[in-house]
């Protein structure tokens, strides 16, 4: 695989209840911008969504962020993107999402983030897309998560070895690694 263009960024519309949360989303943004690599989101300002993409800018990086009609106050959008699409539905922005991608990585959110790295997940087993899919496990956040996807692997409930359908990285440096490979 090249290096990608883009990377769509999954995370919390919130900042979490550990400063940390933020603080790395940063750094994430700031490692995009530094890498040359387009970041694609969700298109709010607030939470980690907010953090990443302000951090990404401020270094000088492109932002495309992707928002329902539905979400445009909720989310409180990001009005200094690179570009703003707004879309008539959920599924519309999720779409999008995947297709302006090479890699998607999830950092710590709440439901929307599962809910996109879940689809992302379904599509990549059904071959709707071989897009590779990142779980940023800073701090341990997706250890609950990784135990219970073995557990649905080692009770036969996957078709395939889970493992192969996503990467696990728990710090920059193995994050800035799959994006150099």
């Amino acid at each position: 695989m090249m290096k990608p263009k883009a990377v769509t960024i999954f995370c919390g519309s919130k900042s979490g209840n550990h400063p940390s949360f933020e603080t790395e989303a940063k750094a994430i943004g700031a490692l995009l911008a530094e890498l040359c690599i387009q970041m694609v989101y969700g298109g709010g300002n607030k939470g980690l969504m907010g953090a990443v993409a302000n951090s990404c800018l401020e270094k000088g990086g492109k932002v495309i962020g992707i928002i329902p009609q539905l979400l445009l106050e909720w989310e409180a959008q990001h009005t200094g993107l690179t570009e703003l699409i707004v879309t008539e539905t959920m599924h519309a922005r999720k779409l999008l999402l995947y297709d302006k991608c090479d890699i998607a990585v999830a950092l710590p959110g709440g439901l929307g983030t599962f809910d996109e790295l879940f689809e992302m997940l379904v599509w990549n087993n059904l071959s709707i897309h071989e897009k590779k899919i990142v779980l940023y496990n800073f701090e341990g956040f997706y250890n609950p998560l990784i135990e219970m996807i073995q557990k649905m692997e080692s009770e036969g409930f996957l078709y395939d070895k889970s493992r192969y359908r996503f990467n696990i990285c728990n710090n920059r440096e193995e994050l800035a690694s799959i994006f150099s490979e």
